[in-house]
């Protein structure tokens, strides 16, 4: 969409940290530790470049503490033309991990704004997914931070998010329930007020494509 770019600002959000960050260093040695913890040699031939894999890995995995999602909502346009219904951007995949006990949480997330005086770019939506899902997070949590940015930054009319899941810390462990499935929601403004508008969010997701 076309028209007058508008821009706000946001403060970015720091990695939150104590008084000291550890080191790359101090992280490989913590894994090191675990690999020790599980009764393997850290030593041993395959397991030698283990730590310094795992902490590359965990760089990809948490890099949403380094992004604020608010920034990726900088850049909006208000000359829309007239457009006043729903913009929706569903099955946006993600792999995200849990804040309890650190294994991935594999899902898609639909969402959704009615657009007041502004709109984004719609990749922004997605991006705004990838930054709250690259960080250890509860789900409820993630869907909450994600309406809230888009509330915040673009004031619409209303704002819906839906989560599905898989929980690794169910099909793996625990209760083991490979197949479950976890679905979370958070409705603001006229997707809360108005059961109508909301019944259309849902089908819009659940039309088969």
């Amino acid at each position: 969409m076309k028209g007058k770019i508008m821009t706000a600002e946001f403060p970015m959000k720091k990695k939150p940290c104590n008084d000291r960050m550890p080191s790359r260093e101090d992280a490989e040695r913590a894994v090191q530790t675990l690999i020790r913890w599980a009764g393997d040699d850290p030593e041993r031939e395959g397991l030698k470049e283990t730590p310094a894999r795992v902490v590359r890995a965990y760089e990809e995995f948490f890099a949403g503490y380094n992004q604020c999602a608010k920034t990726e909502l900088l850049k909006t346009f208000e000359d829309i033309k007239g457009f006043d219904d729903i913009v929706i951007v569903k099955d946006i995949d993600f792999v995200s991990h849990c804040e309890h006990h650190m294994v991935p949480i594999i899902g898609k997330a639909h969402v959704a704004y009615w657009p007041d005086e502004k709109v984004v770019g719609i990749s922004k939506l997605a991006r705004i997914v990838d930054v709250f899902a690259k960080r250890l997070v509860s789900q409820e949590t993630m869907t909450q931070s994600i309406v809230s940015t888009i509330d915040e930054a673009l004031k619409p009319k209303g704002t819906a998010v839906m989560i599905e899941a898989n929980h690794q810390c169910m099909s793996i462990r625990g209760v083991n329930k490979g197949n479950s499935a976890t679905v979370t929601t958070t409705f603001t403004g006229i997707f809360r007020e108005d059961r109508d508008v909301q019944r259309r969010f849902l089908d819009l997701i659940t039309n088969q494509k």
